[in-house]
């Protein structure tokens, strides 16, 4: 992508659209100028990717879209997540059975937090501690303080507990066990397991919604979304795919992520290498958009401009334009990208 459509694609994010609108008219005569203008005036944040089969991390700068560095974290990285003050970058190395905190400054390895047996997803409570780590291999979630690095409690779910999502007020931890088919719905202040809602084969992944009304499970193997009020546990809805083209078995839901006003959920369908556009409100799927093979997991920029994807076979980011439902660009990464977290640098 050319400078000159970087700058034209952050305007519309930056200034209102009078301003935009003479921005963009000036540059037909001055193009440095605006790239003057949105060098001014854009947001810079830092992409964090985790790379599988790297053991490495890899930095994207969101406004270059380059990576600008790559760095040694341990063995296996998959799920990883920032404090909500940025000062610390989490990843589960999950063949070290660990969670190392990486120092966004130094881009070094600080330490190394306990984390129960290989783990794979984690969330942090919205208060920056504590830290929810699934562990698959011992069908548990281990609540982890991260100051202290000691084990608060390690709560028995199903089998295989891979995706983890936290109301906005941390009371209500879900956790998706894979084999058992079920999200779990733990009650923060007890870690005591409330329900078990069942949905749809090998769950991956549980998001809530930003007001915590709605909770969106996604099952890599059923091939669909649930839906469930966190507050009834009912079923609102299960949301199905179908791509022109596309074996229905290749279509496997993992990473969701929801816009701050709820009106858009943005799916990731696995080796059908697309990403669902759904309206949140609706549960009708807008548009499918093309990006790499294996798309994984996503993550939005603070602002919600744009949309980054891990591609774990073809080794790339997909970038998303999130006013424009439109794949801008693809960033070569590390080997099997897997997560991916978005701070401000």
């Amino acid at each position: 992508m050319s400078a000159a459509r970087k700058a034209e694609l952050r305007l519309p994010r930056r200034l209102p659209p009078r301003l935009a609108g003479v921005s963009l008219a000036l540059g037909a005569l001055l193009p440095g100028l605006v790239l003057a203008l949105a060098a001014g005036e854009a947001s810079a944040f830092s992409v964090y990717v985790s790379n599988e089969r790297g053991n490495s991390v890899s930095v994207i700068d969101s406004n270059t879209l380059e990576v600008t560095s790559t760095v040694k974290v341990g063995r296996r990285p998959r799920g990883i997540t920032v404090s909500p003050d940025g000062k610390s970058v989490y990843i589960c190395v999950s063949d070290d059975h660990a969670v190392a905190v990486l120092d966004p400054v130094t881009l070094k390895v600080l330490r190394k937090l306990k984390s129960g047996p290989d783990p794979e997803l984690f969330v942090l409570n919205p208060s920056g501690n504590p830290l929810y780590v699934a562990n698959e291999d011992d069908n548990q979630v281990t609540v982890l303080d991260i100051e202290k690095n000691r084990v608060i409690a390690q709560v028995p779910v199903g089998v295989e507990p891979e995706g983890m999502g936290i109301s906005p007020d941390g009371k209500v931890l879900a956790a998706t066990s894979e084999t058992t088919n079920m999200v779990h719905l733990i009650d923060t202040a007890t870690y005591k397991v409330m329900n078990n809602v069942l949905v749809d084969a090998r769950p991956r992944f549980a998001e809530f919604t930003a007001d915590g009304k709605k909770l969106f499970v996604s099952a890599e193997v059923g091939g669909t979304v649930t839906v469930i009020d966190p507050q009834t546990r009912a079923i609102l809805k299960k949301i199905t795919f179908a791509i022109p083209g596309v074996a229905k078995e290749a279509i496997q839901p993992v990473g969701v992520r929801i816009t701050k006003d709820g009106k858009r959920a943005f799916v990731a369908l696995g080796p059908a290498n697309r990403v669902a556009v759904v309206n949140a409100e609706t549960y009708e799927v807008e548009k499918y958009l093309l990006v790499g093979q294996r798309v994984w997991q996503l993550a939005f920029t603070p602002d919600e401009a744009l949309l980054f994807t891990t591609n774990g076979n073809s080794n790339d980011v997909s970038v998303i334009d999130v006013p424009s439902l439109k794949v801008v660009k693809s960033i070569k990464v590390g080997g099997a990208p897997w997560g991916v977290v978005v701070a401000p640098q």
